[in-house]
């Protein structure tokens, strides 16, 4: 079998208000066999999604003619073709949508689902934790109610930033690293009325998108203590692994970090300094399915829980979701409840979602194909243009 095309396909579902903006790049990458593999590498914000297609076609020729069953050369081949321009990022994105491909293409010929050939499951489906909930709320009393309604709806996790009041743009908005006294305290009250709403059973996830400063984390991240947080998610920008030893030593909540670093190479000052608890590598940035589950390896020789970060689009989900099938390490895979319908809408099936777990199709690959005929009608404006 031979690789006979890799083509980005950008698209923008914009009969969906959650994603009316953002624009999710899929992969398809085509064979001599007919077997067509599906990946994703979306990434945003700043027309990141666009980039990264772009970059795709020009690494298109390094690809045609190759096995595509050798997934870890080829994973190699584009990480250091791009060596000298640095290979962490904009690259192991491109790689990311590639090898998700090429691990659906694996499966479909071998008549296996990617988790099957990857070594089998430890689970018989995938526990999520619901963000994306809280879609119109501004008031504490607002967070509270649907809160509840998520936790009755049977997600026994949520996460949410109760900052954004304040704290935007979210990631690209860092100056100071600081926030007002009044925005702080109303961004407690929320947490509060969220907590006393779902109760103690409920991990309750914070998320500050490394907005703060080192002082400014220190003392937000003692008050969320006060509240049993499941986690404190990003609380420093990702560029300092001192500033994150600091946050880390003088704070009592736990941590999370990983969704803005790449390849295992990034994570290992995580592991030897023991600068968090969970860990949350993001499927279509750090390198594809390869790479998240050589990351999950390495965390579960320190015994830290893997959390895969999910905010794009549909096959992020369902390759996150096959990786850590096979993983004995994981904790829960993020779920955006205000994009389930652009999810669906770009599959050729919906997502089977069932008391706050994703339920795996058994056919081979991947088990979902894209909706190309959607994707087709509904391309990124500029990239059509």
């Amino acid at each position: 079998m031979k690789i006979t095309d890799v083509k980005p396909i950008p698209t923008q579902p914009t009969e969906y208000s959650r994603c009316s903006s953002r624009t999710w790049t899929f992969v398809r990458i085509d064979t001599d066999e007919d077997v067509t593999g599906f990946g994703e590498a979306t990434n945003y914000p700043g027309g990141g999604s666009l980039v990264v297609a772009s970059t795709i076609n020009l690494v298109r020729e390094a690809l045609i003619g190759e096995d595509p069953f050798d997934i870890d050369r080829l994973w190699h081949k584009i990480f250091r073709r791009y060596t000298y321009l640095g290979s962490r990022g904009l690259v192991t994105a491109v790689i990311s949508g590639i090898d998700i491909a090429l691990w659906d293409i694996k499966g479909k010929a071998l008549g296996k689902p990617v988790h099957d050939i990857l070594g089998g499951r430890f689970r018989d489906s995938i526990a999520l934790y619901a963000n994306g909930w809280f879609t119109g709320c501004e008031t504490p009393e607002d967070f509270a109610r649907a809160a509840a309604e998520t936790v009755a709806a049977g997600y026994s996790a949520i996460k949410f930033d109760p900052f954004t009041h304040e704290m935007e743009p979210f990631h690209t908005g860092y100056v100071s690293g600081q926030i007002s006294a009044e925005g702080e305290d109303l961004g407690m009250a929320k947490v509060e009325a969220v907590r006393d709403a779902v109760g103690m059973n409920v991990d309750v996830l914070i998320d500050a998108h490394g907005h703060y400063n080192v002082p400014t984390a220190i003392r937000i991240g003692n008050r969320l203590a006060e509240f049993e947080v499941g986690w404190y998610e990003e609380p420093v920008p990702p560029e300092s692994y001192e500033a994150l030893a600091q946050v880390r030593q003088n704070v009592a909540a736990p941590i999370c970090v990983g969704e803005r670093l790449f390849t295992r190479y990034d994570f290992v000052p995580i592991f030897e300094k023991r600068l968090a608890d969970y860990i949350m590598p993001d499927v279509v940035w750090t390198g594809g399915i390869s790479e998240l589950r050589k990351i999950a390896t390495m965390a579960e020789a320190y015994y830290i829980p893997v959390s895969p970060h999910n905010a794009m689009g549909s096959i992020q989900i369902v390759a996150g979701a096959h990786t850590m099938m096979t993983v004995p390490n994981f904790y829960r895979l993020e779920f955006s409840l205000a994009a389930l319908e652009g999810y669906n809408a770009v599959l050729d099936k919906p997502l089977d979602i069932r008391d706050g777990a994703l339920h795996l199709p058994s056919g081979p690959g991947l088990g979902f194909d894209l909706d190309l005929e959607f994707l087709e009608a509904n391309p990124d404006p500029i990239w059509a243009g």
